[in-house]
């Protein structure tokens, strides 16, 4: 058997007070005929990056709902790993291709990880390009398959797309957070449209109080009367960690005593992670007011929350980007948030209203100059940006979103409550 992930329990009845009763209303109405269906999420690892941090939250509530679900982790050596990363960088527009031996091994693992799923569930929901495969080797199965794709997929390596194409003809139902990622390409499930989530109440995004905050990120030498700069993302070429401390040696010009924080964690399922996190590190030069943190510091869910509280202003300067809830969750939290102009991040940022996006090393040092010259004005924008937050991108709604998704691929009646939905083109 696959890893069973323990997430706990969470109740829906505790986010009354942050979502509208009508959505409440909608969500327990549209779990009714789902009750005791049973629901298998696979991934390719419980912790770090967007996907572990949404199933922690989706899939308690789900079995709150009344779904029986759990969630499982693929297994895979470092040679799988390697060549899933591969297909990551390749499907958000890295030329590099596969090989033979890279195809052969990603073939080998689905058809491992296969043998260890049993298919008695009614939905099997797939959660990136890792485990996509498991599904050609059930070709009988009763089960209702989903294929969740997380990342950028406006651009991608089309020899790259094309190998996996075949498998995502299998599924039911294949879901993107933009129209833009849906591939270009004939015979495709239908492909709905909708964005991942926060949850507002888990340690990551809970309120945290500006004097606790301080006190936790003074634990990590962090001089709390001085401004603060923090990034928070996987150490990633796509996450432009590099680009950022070019923007903070821009901003130091004008502001001595800024300091950045960068702030990741090191997940089993990125193998290029250590090496990008010493490039990181080489290209900090020593700079005492440059703080390269990790899950190996013992930063947690709550540390995270700290560093974008005290934080004068929060930066995702990505050059490629699914949607980026490492923008949604400073939002959240009332921070003025700089984000690169790409993904979905365009999605959660009114340039100029809620936020700043930016295009470069430059214009995101400018953004910080500004934020740091007019804290009130940048407080403003803040506020919007948390109000747009709550209407848009908190996981009551997500959990309606699949709700409706299951009712559909049922044939049950979801009038009224309907999601977007496009069909493949060619």
């Amino acid at each position: 058997m696959l890893q069973l992930v323990n997430v706990g329990h969470k109740a829906l009845a505790d986010y009354a007070t942050i979502a509208t009763r009508g959505l409440m209303e909608e969500i327990r109405r549209l779990a009714a005929p789902l009750e005791g269906r049973r629901v298998v999420h696979l991934s390719a690892t419980a912790f770090g990056g967007g996907v572990a941090e949404i199933n922690y939250t989706l899939i308690p509530l789900m079995q709150d709902a009344g779904l029986e679900t759990e969630w499982r982790i693929i297994r895979g050596a470092e040679e799988f790993y390697n060549v899933t990363k591969a297909i990551h960088n390749a499907l958000q527009g890295n030329p590099q291709g596969l090989d033979d031996e890279q195809r052969e091994i990603y073939k080998r693992y689905q058809a491992l990880n296969a043998q260890e799923l049993e298919d008695d569930c009614d939905f099997v929901v797939v959660h990136d390009p890792q485990p996509l495969g498991m599904i050609d080797h059930f070709p009988d199965s009763r089960a209702q398959w989903v294929w969740r794709g997380h990342i950028d997929f406006s651009a991608p390596n089309q020899s790259v797309l094309d190998y996996l194409l075949p498998s995502i003809r299998r599924y039911d139902a294949a879901i993107f957070h933009m129209r833009e990622y849906v591939p270009r390409a004939e015979g495709l499930p239908p492909a709905y449209i909708w964005p991942p989530a926060i949850d507002p109440l888990a340690p990551k995004n809970m309120a945290l109080s500006a004097e606790d905050a301080a006190y936790i990120v003074d634990q990590f030498g962090i001089h709390v009367e001085r401004p603060l700069l923090t990034q928070v993302s996987r150490f990633d070429p796509w996450k432009d960690p590099l680009g950022v401390i070019d923007s903070y040696r821009l901003v130091k010009q004008r502001f001595p005593d800024v300091q950045l924080a960068l702030v990741g964690s090191m997940a089993h399922d990125d193998p290029e992670g250590w090496e990008y996190y010493n490039q990181t590190v080489a290209y900090a030069d020593g700079d005492p007011d440059i703080y390269i943190l990790s899950n190996l510091n013992n930063i947690g869910s709550v540390e995270v929350n700290a560093f974008q509280v005290h934080s004068a202003a929060v930066l995702q300067k990505s050059i490629r980007e699914g949607f980026g809830l490492t923008v949604t969750a400073p939002l959240w939290k009332t921070r003025p948030t700089v984000a690169g102009r790409v993904g979905g991040i365009v999605t959660q940022i009114q340039d100029g209203a809620t936020g700043w996006l930016v295009d470069s090393p430059e214009e995101c040092a400018e953004a910080c100059i500004e934020i740091l010259r007019d804290p009130r004005e940048a407080r403003q924008r803040a506020l919007r940006g948390k109000e747009y937050v709550r209407r848009h991108f908190l996981t009551p709604r997500l959990l309606r979103d699949w709700l409706v998704l299951f009712n559909r691929l049922l044939g049950n009646d979801t009038s009224g409550a309907e999601v977007a939905v496009v069909s493949a083109v060619s």
